[in-house]
């Protein structure tokens, strides 16, 4: 069995200021029986959840721009990313009721009808997060509110409304580079959810 290749874990906190940092050390045994040990770093804070509006009626999609400091850091895009609109799960929140809540507090509208479309790990390779993707539907009705973010959380958010044509223009010319808004467009666009 794979878990009994993994023998005397131990684990120390390098940072826990916005999320935790921690360097996991571990006796693995590779296939040819062979064991090393193995320090590698984790980092992550609670499990997260993405969210693509889409109108069936306009073909249009909504979307946000934000400031994410390590696309600031590694020089990309003046540190702006498009986004689905998303967030990290609360203490004893399910992925739905986050969803819904940080759908009105980010965008400014009101979902019911959630459809889940996976949960997934963005990069397995670092981060201990995984992320409940959703679709939903929406129309005019559904906004309640203007959205932009939290000012308690240091949130300024812009909220686009887009036509979806061009929402999957803006993956082709690397407008949109962030992967879960791709794989929510990509899903969308393969189960013709605006045909």
């Amino acid at each position: 069995m794979e878990i009994n290749r993994i023998k005397n874990v131990t684990s120390k906190v390098i940072s826990n200021i916005w999320a935790k940092l921690e360097q996991v050390s571990f006796d693995f045994t590779f296939k040819n029986g062979k064991t090393e040990r193995l320090t590698h770093e984790v980092y992550g804070r609670n499990d997260g959840v993405a969210i693509l509006l889409y109108n069936p009626s306009t073909k249009k999609v909504i979307l946000s721009k934000q400031f994410r400091i390590p696309m600031y850091v590694a020089g990309v895009k003046g540190g702006f990313s498009i986004e689905v609109c998303g967030g990290a799960i609360d203490k004893n929140e399910s992925p739905e009721t986050t969803v819904i809540r940080e759908t009105k507090e980010e965008v400014g509208y009101n979902v019911n009808e959630l459809q889940k479309v996976t949960t997934l790990f963005l990069s397995p390779g670092l981060m201990k997060e995984q992320v409940h993707l959703f679709v939903a539907k929406y129309n005019d009705d559904d906004k309640v509110e203007n959205g932009g973010g939290l000012e308690a959380e240091s949130e300024e958010i812009t909220v686009l409304e887009t036509d979806f044509k061009d929402a999957l223009y803006m993956i082709k010319t690397e407008e949109i580079i962030d992967a879960r808004t791709i794989l929510l467009l990509q899903y969308a666009q393969i189960n013709q959810l605006l045909d």
